[in-house]
């Protein structure tokens, strides 16, 4: 799987990219039909300090992309909450995935 980062008013962090990529890696244990991760980290003004961290994660697997985005106090979080949410899209893909007879 080929993973790409891509950050907008955020310094580009190896901590970051390193904690995406092992819970990707796992993901892809999981489902070994996906075939790229883009994940984007956004900083935003907002006015509650429990959000503006944002973490978007679009994967590229057979049939539509699938997406995922979370805001939270810190990029951590926001991480694994769209682990979370493309873990369940990635359950209800491969249960209509037909098997071949």
């Amino acid at each position: 799987m080929n993973i790409n980062f891509e950050y907008d008013d955020v310094k580009a962090s190896n901590r970051l990219e390193i904690m995406a990529a092992s819970k990707l890696e796992k993901l892809l244990d999981k489902f070994d039909f996906i075939v790229r991760a883009d994940v984007f980290f956004k900083k935003e003004n907002t006015s509650s300090p429990e959000t503006g961290m944002i973490c978007n994660i679009r994967l590229s697997a057979p049939g539509p992309r699938l997406f995922a985005e979370s805001s939270n106090a810190n990029f951590e979080t926001s991480i694994a909450a769209s682990i979370d949410d493309l873990h369940r899209q990635l359950q209800k893909r491969k249960a209509k995935m037909k098997p071949y007879s």
